[in-house]
């Protein structure tokens, strides 16, 4: 199948992992460990939910401003800019955050980005809506785009959607054991990419 798109989940992919502590974010919202936090969150009532926002949102700001590109991440934004290939964003995290992150990005990097969708919106993924979202930004559809995460959410909006995918590991040996479903692709490295769109 020919990739003529490509979208991108934000923290841990394009950025380097590890900016953001999800434990310390649950620990403060009373999140239970085994529940992922917007969808806690939304089951709360309307005051609580917007209190947990808040939190939320200042946690991701703090992480936004210790967030770096990942290795290889505009290397190869800058390389499917001179294919023309187009490719957006879509993430779990609010615009201040997403804003806040890609400055840390060349001018050129953050630029090329035909579509951010935040959680602002869209349902956020797991649910595919972000990505239908997005291909029609990009007048692009869905089964001819590339979905790439280090997230099993990502993974599974991409496959709902009816995208390829693309599990990027950070440099680990292994898929998570977690990993349902299991993704068209696993990559080490963004560099990877490349191979998987020039075979």
């Amino acid at each position: 199948m020919k990739v003529h798109a490509l979208l991108f989940d934000l923290d841990g992919t394009l950025t380097a992992p590890g900016a953001i502590d999800f434990s310390e974010i649950r620990r403060c919202i009373g999140c239970p460990a085994d529940q992922p936090i917007l969808e806690y969150t939304a089951g709360l009532h309307r005051e609580d939910r917007r209190n947990v926002l808040d939190i939320l949102e200042v946690f991701e700001l703090e992480a936004a401003e210790r967030s770096r590109p990942n290795a290889g991440a505009e290397d190869l934004l800058g390389w499917l800019e001179r294919r023309r290939i187009p490719y957006g964003l879509v993430t779990r995290n609010g615009m201040k955050a997403v804003a806040k992150t890609l400055a840390h990005f060349t001018p050129a990097s953050r630029d090329g980005f035909r579509v951010i969708v935040a959680r602002e919106h869209a349902a956020p993924k797991p649910d595919p809506a972000g990505i239908h979202l997005a291909a029609r930004a990009m007048n692009a559809i869905p089964q001819e785009m590339l979905v790439v995460g280090d997230y099993r959410f990502d993974i599974i909006a991409g496959r709902d959607a009816g995208s390829l995918t693309a599990f990027l590991t950070n440099g680990a040996e292994a898929i998570p054991l977690i990993l349902d479903p299991q993704p068209d692709f696993v990559i080490r490295t963004l560099s990877e990419i490349r191979r998987i769109l020039d075979p």
